[in-house]
């Protein structure tokens, strides 16, 4: 059953006028994210954009993040890490170690 609902959340089969009614970005916002590589949607023969419900809710988080003063690289860095599995606190931790060697100029061994 929760294999199914994550299946029926990541179908892409919504069109991006759609998408822009339910997120209250406009069209032109949507694929700004789309050409930063902050998501990713499929397209038809036709070569239309196709969202999943999974994309809506990256985009609603995007835009938030976008409004908190976040930069589109910086989105993109931890959409990354995510994918490579890394926790907050790994971040945090490889953020502060790399600062400290910044600052007493360390090189990495």
């Amino acid at each position: 059953m929760e294999e199914e609902k994550e299946t029926l959340k990541s179908r892409k089969v919504i069109t991006i006028g759609i998408v822009s009614e339910l997120t209250g970005l406009s069209v032109r916002r949507i694929r700004y994210y789309e050409e930063r590589k902050l998501i990713f949607p499929e397209r038809t023969k036709q070569g239309s954009r196709k969202f999943s419900f999974s994309d809506v809710e990256a985009l609603m988080d995007i835009a938030n993040k976008i409004e908190d003063g976040v930069q589109t690289h910086e989105i993109r860095r931890e959409m990354a890490r995510r994918e490579r599995g890394l926790t907050d606190r790994e971040v945090r931790d490889q953020m502060l170690k790399g600062q400290l060697r910044a600052h007493f100029g360390e090189t990495r061994s």
